[in-house]
């Protein structure tokens, strides 16, 4: 396998140093490479969202660093061990939210969660479990017989079930409805505070913008760029597109001077009908940051 070097890893305890650390990641598949070069890190006790168009590389980088894939070229070092290496002390210390079934489909929910709390040396109680996914009414139902939205819950559940030091969460409400969305959030948050780090793949913005301390946007295969949710795509943010009618027809420019523009418009008319003047949204920046093109701008100039 042909690898790359990791910068070294900076001064400092173990727990000074990244939980992921990733330098020239590459996976091919058909001599496409769905991976190429990305660099990653993610601190210790941080919440960090991954974001991308569909076959944009983030489940297949999410499998390698569990280990579970294997990698073409490039170094990976999560909680400081090679993923494709590490025994089983590494993976008790990592928790694992995937897109796929697991669990049993004729155990029972409280069932699954006993079964599974045997493998772990300090696995939390599953009265604790069922109250934080919401599942205490469903404990006693089949597996099988759960929705889509239950069976996510009971994924959640888990996969922290063994108090990981690393959680890796890969779309992890889906299917879930907006009241069990903000029930896992709360979880996550829980997480964090207990000092949990957590990389997240996730197609929903808000929800992004809600847990994540940093967001990185792949796209090409490559992190593009890497910026708390607020800050991201700072100079896109900086562009204005002032909008009005002129002659029947809709006039749109862009701008990091929109007094400017409206000076010069106003210097010719009086009234300026269908004025509006935007700066872009989340999700605006991120469509233009993969390569798509916004549809709206959101955001009234103030």
């Amino acid at each position: 396998m042909t690898t790359t070097q990791v910068a070294p890893a900076p001064p400092g305890t173990g727990t000074d140093r990244p939980a992921v650390a990733v330098r020239g990641l590459v996976k091919r598949y058909g001599g496409r490479a769905v991976l190429d070069g990305l660099d990653l890190d993610v601190r210790r006790g941080e919440c960090f969202a991954l974001l991308g168009p569909n076959g944009a590389g983030k489940t297949t980088a999410i499998e390698i660093l569990e280990g579970v894939r294997r990698r073409d070229a490039g170094e990976v070092l999560v909680l400081g061990e090679d993923p494709s290496l590490a025994g089983r002390g590494w993976r008790d210390r990592v928790g694992v939210v995937s897109q796929g079934e697991g669990a049993g489909q004729a155990l029972s929910v409280r069932e699954t969660l006993d079964h599974f709390a045997r493998y772990h040396a300090r696995a939390r109680s599953t009265e604790d479990l069922l109250a934080a996914v919401g599942l205490q009414e469903s404990a006693g139902s089949r597996v099988g017989r759960l929705s889509g939205g239950q069976r996510r819950r009971l994924a959640v559940a888990l996969g922290v079930q063994g108090r990981p030091e690393l959680l890796f969460l890969d779309e992890p409400t889906t299917g879930m409805d907006p009241v069990a969305r903000r029930q896992f959030w709360e979880l996550i948050r829980g997480l964090r505070a207990d000092g949990t780090t957590v990389l997240l793949t996730t197609h929903y913005l808000d929800e992004a913008a809600e847990l994540a301390d940093r967001v990185g946007v792949v796209a090409g295969g490559r992190l593009v760029e890497v910026a708390p949710p607020e800050e991201l795509g700072a100079a896109l943010r900086r562009e204005t597109t002032v909008s009005w009618l002129e002659g029947g027809a809709r006039r749109s420019v862009r701008t990091q001077a929109p007094a400017a523009v409206l000076r010069d418009l106003l210097a010719v008319q009086a009234e300026i009908p269908g004025l509006s003047v935007t700066r872009p949204g989340l999700e605006d920046v991120y469509l233009r940051l993969v390569g798509a093109t916004p549809t709206t701008s959101e955001g009234a100039l103030r």
